[in-house]
């Protein structure tokens, strides 16, 4: 059989679902996308801002990148401050290459031109299509639950599971996902503005124990985040309020398979891992598994896929832990080693490349079908 007349079913149609039918379509595939969801993620209520420039590479070739760039807010600084007074300021733009480290575009805006260009290939996500059984993982036999409750088994020569921390796909093949989650919980708030404000900065206010973070959404949209339940009563907003868009909170869990597959069931994006938002790390580390495996797939490589992807999702792992116990200290003496460290550290030039290379998502390894990618 020729590879790409292979019968491959894609569980979840969010931005690494979308992607790995995107890369797949693009190379001569025609994979089925299914998705219990009504449709992709609401504008006003989408998780993942950040954009590196890892994923700006990969979705180069299909083009997404020249839409997200029409869209995506560029961030050109990250700062941090405590008590007023700032501790760091990282020039994200210094960085090899012709993008960024890091924009801000909403999910559901990157979910939508994923869908416009897999649109182009006359891949439409099947809606509100539930999976409810996946048997045998070198021939996998898939029961799926249509929008109008009718059932279908179908047999396919590869099933990709992207959907989501709770995949069904994992959990029925079993595969473990071992991990631990943080006692405190996080809190997001989103608001607009009555007049455009700076979309060109993200700040971290050290607030001592505790943080606020500033992200931009759109020129006239902000998100806060932060480890403290009145948060909202502590932000200084930068002109007055047009409205309170949405507001979330959520526990952090750091959590990763041992396997990212078993026979010809595999899991790409939050199925395979999951971890805080520090650095921005979880929907581009999705996006980059999503690649690597249509890459492989159209190989017929396939087989190397978890032990080519795992060691970059324990390092991306070890780093957002590493910068969540930075900002989610409570030991005062802690804090005030770290608030007398942090401006030492971002002054050495070592320290900015290497924590910008993370930012960026060059710190995993570069995708091989992409001439001159970093």
């Amino acid at each position: 059989m020729a590879p790409g007349h292979r019968s491959i079913l894609i569980a979840g149609a969010g931005t690494t679902g979308l992607t790995v039918a995107l890369e797949l379509a693009r190379r001569g595939f025609r994979p089925r996308v299914v998705d219990n969801d009504v449709g992709p993620v609401p504008l006003a209520e989408s998780r993942a801002l950040g954009v590196n420039a890892r994923t700006l590479t990969l979705l180069g070739p299909s083009r997404v990148t020249d839409a997200i760039l029409q869209e995506a807010q560029q961030i050109a600084q990250f700062r941090a401050t405590s008590e007023g007074r700032r501790l760091a300021t990282v020039d994200t733009t210094k960085v090899p290459g012709r993008f960024s480290a890091i924009y801000a575009l909403a999910q559901g805006h990157t979910e939508r031109l994923l869908l416009s260009k897999l649109d182009d290939y006359e891949v439409d996500p099947e809606w509100q299509t539930a999976i409810e059984k996946v048997s045998g993982d070198a021939k996998p036999v898939v029961t799926l639950r249509k929008p109008d409750g009718t059932v279908e088994t179908a047999t396919f020569d590869i099933v990709i599971g992207a959907d989501g921390a709770h995949s069904v796909v994992r959990k029925a093949v079993g595969i473990g996902f071992p991990g631990e989650a943080l006692e405190s919980s996080f809190y997001l708030a989103d608001f607009r503005y009555k007049k455009e404000i700076d979309p060109h900065f993200i700040e971290m206010q050290l607030v001592d124990p505790g943080m606020i973070g500033r992200i931009p959404v759109e020129r006239d949209v902000l998100r806060f985040i932060s480890t403290l339940p009145d948060f909202e009563t502590r932000i200084v907003h930068p002109g007055p309020v047009a409205e309170r868009l949405w507001a979330s909170e959520f526990r952090i869990h750091f959590r990763h398979v041992e396997e990212m597959a078993k026979g010809n069931v595999f899991l790409a994006g939050d199925a395979a891992h999951i971890h805080s938002p520090a650095g921005a790390r979880g929907m581009n580390l999705g996006i980059e598994d999503a690649c690597w495996l249509a890459y492989l797939i159209s190989e017929g490589r396939e087989s190397e896929y978890s032990r080519l992807r795992l060691p970059a999702v324990k390092t991306v792992l070890k780093q957002t832990r590493q910068l969540t116990m930075l900002i989610a200290m409570r030991n005062r003496l802690a804090i005030s080693i770290r608030n007398l460290a942090v401006p030492v550290l971002f002054r050495l030039p070592a320290f900015q490349r290497r924590l910008l290379n993370g930012v960026a998502g060059y710190d995993t390894p570069p995708p091989p079908w992409i001439d001159g990618a970093l």
